[in-house]
């Protein structure tokens, strides 16, 4: 079995209507410029306040994904 790389990052995702949305939109836009994501977590959670209400719902992810080396030539 060819043995695998994996690079992990840190993403923080924001929403104003959920956590789930939150961490949907920073998967999705990651997505557009990464290849072969493997695994989201979320790590943290928190709200954003603003005048005594909720303005944003914020998650921060650990993102891997695939990591594929350059070919010489």
């Amino acid at each position: 079995m060819a043995e695998s790389v994996y690079k992990v990052i840190e993403l923080i995702g924001t929403s104003t209507e959920s956590w789930e949305m939150a961490a949907r939109a920073a998967v999705e836009k990651a997505a557009k410029s990464l290849e072969d994501i493997r695994v989201a977590e979320v790590v943290e959670q928190d709200l954003k306040m603003e005048n005594d209400k909720v303005s944003a719902y914020r998650v921060k992810m650990k993102v891997s994904f695939k990591y594929h080396e350059e070919e010489a030539g």
